[in-house]
């Protein structure tokens, strides 16, 4: 995931305690608390709010020109947003760090608001196009410049990377995935497998069934403590001791981390030798794990490429583990000689740029306007008639976008810059070239990228290389200089991503932003 989650896991309960606490004996406020991260979602509210905002302690966590994908928060923020009663973030790769944040949450009825979630078959894979320059893993994943490499954490690595990880990793209530294997819940989802794997469902059915068997049905960790429930209704529990981890060597060639830790309490009943498996091979919150036991040691484990059983947040309803299992690479699916626990990783990344459709705009406001109704009730009708004016407002510069594109000569535009308007574009048919995806943290392009942009310019005769806000503008510079006229100009289009206070101040505001792109990006296309 994108932040040092493990960070987050491991001191926020403490942080939490102390700071809110605190806040609450103080009773600081009576008023109702939003908390957003980004900019467009605070705008939103403000519009929604309108002159209600004053009942209102709206806060922006992204106020100092932060990007969304380098954010970080504070012990302070954390805080915030434990204590708000609405937290809305956008929900993809970059807010890894949030669940960790909301399974703490000290108001038990703080409503969390994911706009990727709200936006559903809205929202779009990460996408790479011709001429873009790929790169080993798009988003910057924490501290001191260091990049999760998702294969690594998954199959491949080098031994001396693997880190000590904590039981605070896998705390929570976690549930069993092999009665959904067994009752059916999961057959979608092994049906798609089929769809391009090695096996037909019913094998595959077959050999999660095996795989994910036990007896355990539950399992509660809590600091040190462990606490299993059994099939029968039987509870077993234990503090377990860190014993550090093994490097489990696979058929197939790759490995996993399996970290591993002793009962202190011999006689619970509970398992005294236990290890787990997700994946991972650093500190980071687990979001299922795999678990293998046995009383007697470690070595006596039995078969554990072919028997991983396997939990789930407790929750996660069947439709959405069976919807995991169908769209996320950590399958357990057997080799070409049927001996095999291959752990590909092909986890799709989406793009989270969501907030620059402006037909999404209207959907989150909508969304986000239904949240507050509910939160504030005796407001409810000045919520919704505020909701709906600026719904109007925002289809109104829909529809200027529409007639600008259908009235322009271009259909194409070019960036030399990374690329966070895929959604914008695809609205409107628009076709892209861009040097990076939007999410990238690349500040250097390579040669044959910029060798392609240019040629793509020339070859449609475009006048202008785009840009987005705060770049330096040395790729667009250098594609220019490499066309054979070398007199485009260089435009830039604000994503939105980098507000700060002195911007607020100075009445930066979502409909007003995306106008002034409508009007870079006519320039563009003529």
């Amino acid at each position: 995931m994108k932040r040092n989650k493990f960070i987050i896991a491991a001191l926020c309960a403490f942080t939490l305690c102390f700071y809110v606490s605190a806040k609450t004996d103080k009773n600081i406020s009576s008023k109702k608390s939003i908390v957003c991260t980004t900019f467009p979602q605070y705008d939103w509210c403000r519009e929604i709010l309108g002159d209600k905002a004053k009942d209102f302690d709206l806060t922006l966590l992204l106020d100092k020109g932060t990007d969304l994908h380098s954010f970080q928060p504070s012990f302070s923020d954390i805080a915030k947003i434990s204590a708000s009663d609405m937290f809305i973030y956008v929900g993809g790769e970059s807010d890894g760090w949030v669940n960790g944040v909301l399974k703490e949450a000290k108001n038990k009825n703080l409503v969390p608001v994911n706009m990727m979630e709200v936006l559903g078959e809205r929202v779009k894979e990460e996408e790479v196009v011709e001429g873009m320059q790929e790169t080993e893993h798009a988003h910057d994943h924490g501290e001191e410049g260091h990049h999760h490499d998702h294969s690594k954490e998954v199959s491949t690595f080098d031994d001396s990377e693997v880190k000590s990880r904590n039981l605070s990793d896998w705390a929570g209530e976690w549930q069993s995935a092999y009665p959904l294997a067994l009752n059916g819940t999961l057959d979608e989802a092994f049906e798609e497998k089929a769809e391009s794997g090695k096996m037909t469902a019913a094998e595959y059915k077959a050999y999660y069934q095996k795989g994910y068997k036990t007896d355990i049905a539950k399992i509660s960790i809590k600091k040190d403590k462990i606490e299993f429930t059994y099939a029968d209704g039987r509870k077993a529990s234990s503090k377990y001791k860190n014993v550090g981890f093994y490097i489990q060597n696979w058929s197939t060639g790759t490995k996993a981390a399996m970290y591993r830790f002793v009962a202190k309490n011999k006689k619970s009943g509970a398992p005294l030798f236990i290890e787990f498996n997700d994946h991972m091979i650093e500190p980071a919150t687990a979001e299922h794990f795999h678990i293998r036991m046995s009383n007697e040691s470690f070595d006596a484990i039995v078969d554990p490429e072919n028997s991983f059983p396997t939990f789930f947040p407790a929750s996660m309803s069947g439709e959405e583990i069976c919807e995991h299992l169908a769209g996320h690479g950590h399958s357990h699916d057997e080799d070409e000689d049927g001996h095999g626990h291959d752990h590909e990783h092909d986890e799709v990344e989406y793009d989270e740029h969501v907030w620059l459709s402006v037909k999404n705009a209207a959907v989150l406001t909508n969304a986000i306007a239904s949240q507050i109704e509910k939160l504030e009730p005796k407001n409810a009708s000045v919520y919704a008639a505020n909701a709906k004016n600026y719904v109007e407002k925002l289809n109104t510069l829909d529809k200027k976008y529409s007639e600008t594109v259908a009235s322009s000569k271009f259909r194409t535009i070019l960036f030399g810059d990374r690329f966070p308007f895929r959604y914008l574009a695809d609205d409107y048919g628009l076709k892209y070239y861009a040097a990076f995806v939007g999410c990238s943290a690349e500040s250097e392009a390579s040669f044959e990228t910029v060798i392609f942009l240019a040629k793509k310019v020339d070859e449609l005769g475009l006048g202008s290389v785009l840009t987005i806000e705060n770049s330096n503008g040395k790729i667009a510079r250098t594609v220019i200089e490499n066309t054979s006229k070398k007199n485009r100009k260089i435009l830039k289009m604000d994503s939105l991503q980098s507000v700060n206070q002195n911007d607020i101040k100075g009445g930066k505001n979502y409909i007003g932003t995306m106008t002034e792109n409508l009007s870079v990006l006519k320039e563009a296309l003529n």
